[in-house]
C-alpha cells in the first residue's frame, strides 16, 4: 500500500497545492519523443477540477457473477481516475477512460467476492481510516481536506473508501497465500547475479513503462489511441507516475511504471529502437508491439559498468621465463591431467598435497588489475570454470574464476536481487490469480 499512496499523493498534492509548473510539448518534437519535463514525476500542480460534464444513466451496466455494477458506480471510478492521474476528459479520451474504470470496477468486483470466502481477512474502518489519514498527511493535508477535495470533483468519500478496503485486503490476500510460492531460490539469485555481471558492459536504460493491452481495452487501435491520449495529457503536466499505477497493465504499475534497469538488446526491436532514440527526460510516442502498445520514459541512461570484479584462484607450476619449451611443455601436460579434477572449492588444497605445485587465491580484483595474460579468463569464463593452461613470465597457471561483478555505482548485491524477484514472482502469481478469477467469472455487459 506504500507505493499506491505515495502514487496517489504525488497527484494529489499537486492538485492541493495550487502552484502551477509550466509544461509544454515543444514546438519541434523529436520524432520519436514528446518532451517531458523530468519534474513531471513531481506532478506538476493544476488547480483543482471542477466535475467533467459526462453523464451517464444510473441503472446497471454490468453484472459480474451476483454483483452489479451501475452508471453511477462507473461515473465516481472515472471521476476518481481523473482527480488522482490528472487525466484532463477530453471527447477524444473519455472512451479510454470509461474502459479503464470499467475494467478496474470488473476486478474490484471479483477481488471482493474472493475475499468473501475468507471470514478471517476483515478490514477494518480504523485501517481505511489509517491509510486515508497517511495520504493526507503525505501531501501536507488533513484527512478531512483530502476528502473535501475530492467532493470538490464530485467523489463521494465512499467511493475512495471502498476501493482502498479491497486494495487492502487483496494485497494482504495475495501476500498470505502466494508468499511461501514467490520465495527465491539460491539458484535463482545466483542465476541473476551472472546475467547482471554478464551484462554489466552493456549499454542500459532506467526507464518508466506504461503498458496498454489491447484486449483490454477494445483492440490494438484502441490502445493505440488510448496511448497518445496520455501521452498528450503527460506532456501537459500529468504525472507519469500516477498514469502508470491507474492505466499500465504492466507488472511495473504497482510502482508507478518503474521497470528498473533495462540492458540493451533483451526487449523488443520496437522498443529497442525508442531507447536508443530517446534523451533522458523525454517519453516515447507510442510504440506498437505484438498485442498492446507501450509509451516509455526515459529515466537515465549509462554506457555500462566502468569495472567488472572477478574472484580468482589459480594453481601453478612455478617456471623462470627463460625455461626451456621442454619443460613448459611438461608443466602444461601435467596441469591439463590435473584440471578435470579440481573445483573452485577444491584447486587450493589439492595444489599444498603435491609437490612442485603451488596454490594461492587471488582475492577479488578489478579485471582491468589482472596480468595481461589473466584478464581473457577472467572476462570470457563461465563462473566455477577452471581455465586450460595459461603461461607467464612466472609459469604455467590453472585459473579457477570463482565469482564474478559488476563494480562501482551499478554494483548489486544478493539481497538487492532476492527481493526484486521475489516481488516479480508475487506480482505474476497475483496476475494469473486475477486471470483465472476472470476466467471462471459470468461478466454480462448490458
Amino acid at each position: 500500500m506504500g507505493l499506491t499512496r505515495y502514487m496517489t499523493g504525488v497527484a494529489m498534492a499537486a492538485l492541493l497545492a495550487g502552484a502551477a509548473v509550466a509544461q509544454t510539448a515543444p514546438t519541434q518534437a523529436p520524432a520519436a519523443a514528446g518532451t517531458l519535463n523530468p519534474a513531471a514525476e513531481a506532478a506538476p500542480a493544476a488547480p483543482a477540477p471542477a466535475a467533467p460534464a459526462f453523464q451517464m444513466a444510473d441503472g446497471v451496466l454490468a453484472t459480474v457473477n451476483d454483483s452489479i455494477i451501475t452508471g453511477f458506480d462507473l461515473r465516481q471510478r472515472m471521476l476518481l481516475l481523473i482527480a488522482m492521474t490528472q487525466v484532463q476528459p477530453t471527447p477524444e479520451n473519455i472512451p479510454a477512460i470509461q474502459q479503464q474504470a470499467l475494467n478496474l470496477l470488473v476486478d474490484e468486483r471479483l477481488q471482493n467476492q474472493e475475499l468473501a470466502k475468507y471470514e478471517t481477512l476483515v478490514v477494518t474502518d480504523a485501517e481505511v481510516d489509517a491509510e486515508i489519514a497517511s495520504m493526507a498527511q503525505e501531501v501536507g493535508a488533513t484527512p478531512q481536506a483530502y476528502l473535501g477535495f475530492l467532493a470538490q470533483a464530485g467523489i463521494r468519500p465512499s467511493t475512495l473508501r471502498e476501493q482502498l478496503r479491497t486494495q487492502i485486503g487483496w494485497t494482504q490476500l495475495v501476500g498470505g497465500r502466494f508468499q511461501s510460492r514467490a520465495r527465491v531460490s539460491r539458484g535463482a539469485v545466483d542465476a541473476a547475479l551472472r546475467q547482471i555481471s554478464e551484462a554489466a558492459t552493456k549499454k542500459q536504460y532506467l526507464i518508466g513503462e506504461i503498458y496498454l493491452e489491447a484486449s483490454r481495452v477494445g483492440g490494438q487501435q484502441a490502445a493505440l489511441n488510448g496511448a497518445a491520449q496520455l501521452v498528450q495529457q503527460m506532456v501537459q503536466g500529468a504525472p507519469f507516475q500516477a498514469v502508470a499505477q491507474q492505466f499500465s497493465a504492466a507488472p511495473s504499475a504497482t510502482r508507478g511504471g518503474d521497470a528498473g534497469w533495462i540492458v540493451e538488446g533483451t526487449v523488443q526491436p520496437a522498443l529497442q529502437q525508442a531507447l536508443d532514440q530517446l534523451e533522458v527526460g523525454q517519453l516515447s510516442r507510442p510504440i506498437p508491439v505484438d498485442g498492446g502498445v507501450y509509451i516509455v520514459y526515459m529515466r537515465d541512461k549509462r554506457d555500462g559498468s566502468s569495472s567488472s570484479l572477478v574472484q580468482i584462484k589459480q594453481v601453478m607450476v612455478e617456471l623462470p621465463e627463460t625455461a626451456t619449451e621442454a619443460d613448459v611443455a611438461a608443466a602444461t601436460q601435467r596441469l591439463e591431467a590435473l584440471r578435470p579434477q579440481l573445483t573452485c572449492d577444491t584447486m587450493l588444497q589439492r595444489a599444498t598435497s603435491e609437490q612442485g605445485l603451488l596454490g594461492s587465491d587471488l582475492g577479488e580484483a578489478d579485471v582491468q588489475n589482472l596480468a595481461p595474460q589473466f584478464q581473457q579468463v577472467a572476462r570470457a569464463a563461465e563462473v566455477g570454470s577452471i581455465s586450460t593452461p595459461v603461461r607467464t613470465p612466472l609459469g604455467v597457471h590453472l585459473l579457477g574464476v570463482c565469482g564474478r561483478r559488476a563494480g562501482g555505482a551499478e554494483a548489486v548485491d544478493a539481497r538487492q536481487v532476492e527481493n526484486g524477484l521475489f516481488r516479480q514472482n508475487l506480482a505474476t502469481l497475483a496476475r494469473r490469480y486475477m486471470r483465472d478469477l476472470r476466467e471462471d467469472a459470468l461478466i454480462e455487459m448490458k
